[in-house]
């Protein structure tokens, strides 16, 4: 079967793991979807999933911010996520220097 290139359509999860990559240049990422465990909430009802996800993310951008500041960070990255269905994220921000790495 050929590529359809441009034509295909990428997960959320996928998404948020190119805009964070691209925006705080992670030295590691992991994006878990939890949605599964939000089953009953209204803004998952009628929708295709992937509305819940744990975030952690090692970031030297992150180096001197304060957790806050972090947080914001990774939601300004994935603000067009945020407008399309992305309900809620956890996350665990940290610098190399925090992880050992």
């Amino acid at each position: 079967m050929a590529s359809r290139g441009a034509n295909v359509v990428l997960s959320r999860a996928n998404r948020m793991k190119t805009k964070l990559q691209s925006a705080l240049s992670a030295s590691s990422l992991e994006i878990e979807d939890v949605s599964h465990q939000h089953a009953g909430h209204a803004a998952v009802k009628g929708s295709a999933g992937e509305t819940h996800f744990n975030v952690k993310i090692v970031s030297p951008k992150f180096e001197g911010q304060s957790l806050v500041k972090r947080h914001r960070m990774v939601y300004d990255a994935l603000a067009e996520e945020l407008q399309s269905g992305l309900h809620a994220i956890s996350i665990v921000a940290k610098t190399p220097q925090e992880t050992g790495a």
